[in-house]
């Protein structure tokens, strides 16, 4: 089993109002030094069977169609190992 992890962000033109709200709270919260947030979405599919081009193209579909609005986000794709629970 494999998780495909696909992060969706607003693009770099886009205005994010939520990052530029949490960006101006931060000073008064005591964390200084951060010049700009971006919030984004994070989703986490778990496969059954290997994660191969075939898959990668279907779930690049699913992003591209579902996941994220292309019009003013960007998507990426990666993939990482579940590790199994010991019984």
């Amino acid at each position: 089993m494999a998780r495909v992890v696909v992060d969706v962000m607003l693009k770099p033109e886009i205005l994010d109002p939520q990052g530029q709200a949490v960006q101006r709270a931060l000073p008064r919260l005591g964390f200084d030094g951060i010049s700009d947030v971006r919030q984004g979405k994070r989703f986490e599919l778990e496969v059954d069977g290997p994660v191969d081009e075939a898959a990668l193209a279907r779930i690049h579909d699913l992003a591209e169609s579902f996941l994220a609005n292309t019009v003013i986000e960007d998507f990426t794709i990666r993939v990482e190992e579940v590790a199994e629970a010991v019984k």
